[in-house]
């Protein structure tokens, strides 16, 4: 990515279309390097689209996008290899097994020995024994384990997660999280409607409403606990 910018990801008037209904409206957006932003907001107030809009799997109908100083979408190609994403949708191969899908995403993106981050980032997601297994095979939780694990591989110092915790369990929220805290060198912005997990590990909260950043918070002004009342003041109940 391009060098010395303080800022890894910026958005301007914003605008996304479905049909002719606005999703996003002239939405604006920073956020620095190493940043934690949690996206707030209920279902429809344009979370998800600003996320794929951010991976570049859609285009904006209005707006500008930089990211690391590249502008999407018109140099996808050079920004995508330094995004991971992370989608309602897992996305996997279901014919192959954990392991294959892995490392078919590192000769995507022509990685350099991938082996030892493919092993290491199995075993951190709860899957290494069943790393041999087609995916067919695998449980919806398993399934976004490895979507985890696949969007974390090639080491991006952008990660965009919707909802990422959703078909997890108790031991799979606690390997994310391990997982989320042991970059915190890496940006990410993540979609959530789990305001305590929002409150544990991001530094700010952008709250949404009908397509636009109804309230952009540091945490640490906010009392633990009362991130949910403080959306729902804005946007109604969550």
């Amino acid at each position: 990515m391009h060098e010395h910018a303080e800022v890894l990801v910026d958005v301007k008037g914003l605008v996304k279309l479905q049909g002719r209904l606005p999703v996003l409206r002239g939405l604006d957006l920073q956020l620095q390097r190493g940043a934690f932003v949690a996206l707030l907001g209920p279902n429809g107030s344009g979370k998800s689209t600003l996320l794929r809009l951010l991976a570049g799997l859609s285009r904006p109908d209005a707006g500008s996008i930089y990211i690391g100083g590249w502008k999407l979408p018109d140099e996808l190609v050079a920004v995508r290899p330094h995004i991971g994403y992370l989608g309602h949708e897992t996305l996997l191969h279901a014919h192959l097994s954990a392991l294959e899908n892995l490392r078919f995403c590192a000769r995507l993106y022509s990685l350099h020995e991938p082996e030892p981050r493919i092993h290491n980032l199995l075993q951190r997601v709860g899957l290494d024994r069943r790393a041999q297994e087609p995916v067919r095979h695998f449980s919806r939780g398993m399934q976004q384990r490895l979507a985890i694990a696949r969007a974390l591989l090639i080491d991006p110092p952008l990660l965009l997660l919707d909802e990422p915790f959703d078909g997890l369990d108790s031991d799979g929220r606690d390997s994310l999280q391990g997982l989320l805290q042991s970059g915190r060198e890496r940006s990410v912005l993540m979609a959530t409607h789990r305001h305590a997990l929002a409150e544990g590990l991001a530094d700010r909260a952008l709250i949404l409403r009908q397509g636009v950043v109804a309230e952009d918070l540091s945490l640490a002004d906010v009392p633990p606990g009362t991130l949910a009342a403080r959306q729902a003041a804005l946007t109604g109940p969550v």
